[in-house]
């Protein structure tokens, strides 16, 4: 019986896909009748996506100003019917739901369907070779990471997906402490909130991980069963409520270092879109990404200083010493990942790349520590 019915189930997916695959490419076709010359007639399609993030948080925000440039530069021929997280699927089911035409696209990131293949966490939150959030991204669009990323996900786990990135987030922050410390070794055993590929590394950092979803968290540190926690910058982690559960914020780590947003389509859904759509898609990602990093300097900074002014939150770096442990960390999780051919060719890429890119960057960038506290003061570390 079960069999019968997933047998059903599939087909009848399959057929919906066909159906808007059929009605999306009836538009194309319409529209290339009624061409004239510098004149786009393309009809309207509307896309049903999904986010990973609730209303309130600033990656839905960050995720409007996709949408926002897609309806725009379409001229309001191509709209995204977006839905929060939760609304259709949980947000570690999106590749599946986009897969199978539950949805059209997606709007996420790769730690999500980590657990399917390993290799995902190299695409937004792998280890760290001296690159950084921006020049990881400048490896997606130039330095052969999207042809790797097709390979993963079409070739390899056989999705209908087509992916595009934006957003080179600043590093996640080690997180929020119920008490000082000074040394890794002070952090041996402490009960520590985190999830996807970060809880194998601060495992071997010492930690005791316990991964819970964000909306556990507070209750959790009330109750005593975690005693620390990560979530992702001051933004949304003042707006979780972090600073009523702690008031020692550690920013600084290699845990997840270099993330970005992954912007995902059915496959057969975009294949019918006309060329001019396809490409608005693609590039409005571009665009998006340094309005999303924009919008990131906006707020991250701000909040931080009203976690420090409005909250009495006190803010540092990690220990010197914690963030060594967790690039050492990184070398003996790659040790056995790398067994993997596919994972070990992605790590070589990114490897090669930011020993090329780091050294130009590190050899050439200015010291804007010295030109901060030239204006400002001593940052203290």
């Amino acid at each position: 019986m079960a069999d019968s019915a997933n047998t059903r189930n599939s087909s009848s997916r399959k057929r919906a896909i066909r159906r808007r695959f059929l009605k999306i490419g009836a538009a194309v076709a319409a529209a290339a009748a009624v061409a004239r010359p510098q004149i786009s007639h393309a009809r309207t399609a509307t896309l049903r996506m999904q986010g990973a993030w609730g209303p309130a948080d600033i990656f839905h925000e960050m995720a409007m100003e996709y949408v926002s440039r897609v309806e725009e530069m379409a001229g309001g021929r191509l709209k995204i019917d977006y839905s929060v997280a939760g609304a259709v699927v949980p947000p570690d089911r999106l590749h599946e739901a986009v897969h199978d035409g539950r949805l059209d696209g997606g709007h996420a990131v790769t730690a999500y369907w980590h657990a399917t293949h390993k290799a995902a966490a190299l695409f937004g939150g792998g280890p760290v070779f001296g690159a950084d959030a921006a020049q990881t991204l400048a490896w997606i669009h130039k330095g052969g990471g999207h042809a790797l990323y097709r390979e993963l996900v079409q070739d390899i786990l056989k999705r209908n997906l087509v992916g595009f990135f934006c957003m080179p987030a600043p590093a996640q922050p080690l997180g929020w402490f119920t008490r000082e410390f000074a040394t890794v070794e002070d952090l041996k055993g402490l009960k520590y909130r985190t999830v996807g590929p970060a809880a194998e590394i601060m495992s071997r950092v010492g930690l005791s991980v316990v991964a819970i979803p964000g909306g556990e968290i507070l209750p959790a540190m009330e109750s005593g069963r975690i005693e620390a926690f990560e979530y992702d910058n001051p933004t949304s982690d003042s707006r979780l409520g972090a600073q009523n559960a702690a008031k020692n914020y550690v920013m600084g780590s290699f845990h997840q270092a270099a993330t970005f947003f992954e912007i995902i389509f059915n496959g057969d859904i975009f294949a019918a879109l006309p060329a001019e759509h396809q490409a608005i898609l693609e590039y409005a990602a571009e665009a998006a990404s340094t309005a999303n990093y924009a919008t990131a300097m906006k707020n991250y900074p701000a909040d931080l200083r009203k976690l420090i002014d409005g909250h009495g939150v006190k803010v540092r770096r990690a220990p010197r010493d914690v963030m060594k442990a967790q690039l050492e960390a990184w070398d003996a999780v790659l040790d056995d990942l790398m067994k993997d051919p596919f994972f070990a060719k992605v790590v070589e890429s990114q490897r090669q790349w930011a020993k090329r890119v780091g050294y130009y960057s590190l050899m050439n960038a200015a010291d804007q520590k010295l030109a901060w506290e030239h204006h400002f003061g001593k940052l203290g570390f």
